[in-house]
């Protein structure tokens, strides 16, 4: 069974109050009766030392008679004369223990009281007491004579008034300790519920950091041992979160290399088959002229075509090779690039210049629109980007077409458009378009003498200079690019 801590507190404080009342009454009490029997005994000693000085004055001043005979002859009147400076009831008894006088009128001697036992012990020259009926007390003390004990005088002392006093402290001390009991268990328990109800909320935050749900702020905020528990759970839950967290990102972070690595071990199987693919073609048509020559190597035609052909397959397998190499150095080493500030404007003209020569055999116009701007860039790749892109504008391009560059400043940035009139590039192909070894059409590729590499090595070039590089949609035929790099102002 399951008893919570709170009435745990409850039952122990009232347990411990009820002991520290009893305790305390129990102690005063008996203090203030011994306390009431200190001061009996010194009144009732004071009162027999009255006695004895009245009996030896009587002795004294009278005709001189034995102990014995005089307290048999004055016993009485003794007795009645020391209850009247005493105002208690007076006994005298003689040396032999019989009662010569009491104060009590017609009476010779207490009635319904046994007293041999206490007088036995008083004529010892010593004190006894002894509890009467109706509340009093008998006090026995030597009476002494000119050379040795006479007789014993009894003094009758009324216990009502002392019993009254313990009886009304005794009430006070219920009622006033009940009141106390009460209202200290009152506050006790408004307090211990108070600290129950911080270590419920300190249970609370722990069974939420269990589940994960970890907390904003200290539960409990107090200044002892309870706020300092409350700070170290929310310590607690802020480095766990942090740990959590950090082991979440460190999984992602895997998780994404994980994919990463199998993307890239997928795009190396494509890679490779399509290099091998891609070299197989031109070598087979080399390996074709061969084979043909050396069956008719007098025929001056088959010479012809074979050493135009072979010729042409050679450069197309150098050009693959030699876009292959800079793709593998741009991808698994870290790129050289010897960046210098650039004026756009001044190089995309440079880069015009250097292609109309190649664009007038095909029969297409390159015209510019730039704007005065710099950017930090490597030279050489800066014109490989954007030859290779006016090279495929020209190569895929229709007769008589045209290309056009535009350079405008806009954010903070260089944005640069070259666009043709060419073929275009279908909406199916737009996502794979920089994907190594893919072209559009493969006929015309070979036709032009395409590798499908070039927009690859370019996307490449273009990030490594901090830049970037995206299809643009086109209304009609024609193929567009945007490129942007940051602005040196």
């Amino acid at each position: 069974m399951r008893i919570s801590i709170k009435l745990k507190f409850s039952l122990f404080l009232a347990v411990l109050l009820i002991l520290a009342v009893s305790v305390l009454s129990y102690f005063v009490l008996q203090g203030v009766a011994r306390n009431q029997q200190l001061q009996a005994e010194d009144y009732l000693d004071q009162h027999v030392k009255t006695v004895n000085l009245r009996v030896k004055q009587t002795y004294y001043t009278g005709a001189r008679l034995e102990p014995q005979a005089f307290m048999q002859q004055r016993g009485r009147s003794l007795a009645v004369e020391l209850a009247g400076f005493t105002g208690l009831e007076v006994t005298l008894y003689d040396a032999a223990g019989q009662v010569v006088g009491s104060s009590v009128q017609g009476e010779t001697a207490p009635a319904g009281q046994d007293v041999s036992g206490a007088l036995a012990y008083a004529l010892q020259n010593k004190i006894a007491y002894q509890n009467a009926a109706d509340d009093k007390l008998l006090y026995l003390a030597p009476v002494q004579g000119p050379e040795k004990q006479m007789g014993v005088v009894q003094l009758q002392y009324s216990l009502k008034s002392a019993q009254s006093f313990q009886q009304t402290l005794q009430n006070l001390f219920l009622t006033t300790g009940a009141a106390v009991l009460v209202l200290s268990f009152i506050v006790g328990y408004l307090y211990f519920n108070r600290a129950a109800a911080a270590i419920g909320r300190l249970k609370k935050a722990a069974e939420s950091i269990r589940r994960a749900e970890y907390i904003s702020a200290p539960p409990v905020k107090r200044k002892d041992e309870l706020g300092e528990l409350a700070e170290g759970i929310y310590f607690m839950s802020r480095e766990i979160e942090s740990s959590i967290a950090a082991k979440d990102e460190e999984q992602r972070k895997l998780q994404l290399a994980v994919t990463k690595l199998q993307a890239l071990e997928q795009q190396q199987k494509q890679y490779i088959g399509n290099i091998s693919h891609e070299f197989k073609t031109p070598l087979t048509s080399i390996k074709a002229y061969v084979d043909l020559l050396n069956m008719y190597d007098d025929d001056p035609k088959l010479l012809f075509d074979a050493k135009l052909n072979i010729s042409k397959e050679t450069e197309r397998l150098y050009e693959m090779v030699e876009k292959v190499l800079q793709l593998t150095a741009l991808e698994k080493y870290d790129f050289e690039s010897q960046a210098e500030l650039l004026e756009v404007a001044g190089s995309l003209e440079d880069i015009c210049g250097r292609m109309n020569g190649k664009a007038e055999r095909y029969g297409i116009t390159i015209t510019l629109d730039a704007e005065p701007a710099h950017i930090w860039i490597d030279k050489e790749s800066f014109m490989h980007i954007f030859i290779n892109l006016l090279d495929n504008a020209i190569k895929y391009n229709v007769p008589q077409g045209s290309v056009h560059l535009h350079s405008g400043v806009r954010d903070q940035r260089v944005w640069i458009t070259i666009k043709d009139s060419g073929i275009g590039i279908p909406s199916e192909a737009r996502d794979k378009i920089f994907e190594p070894f893919f072209t559009v059409n493969r006929d015309r590729s070979r036709a032009s003498g395409g590798t499908g590499l070039g927009l690859s090595l370019v996307r490449n070039l273009v990030e490594k200079q901090n830049g970037t590089i995206t299809l643009l949609e086109t209304e009609g035929e024609g193929t567009a690019f945007e490129l942007s790099f940051p602005r040196v102002t």
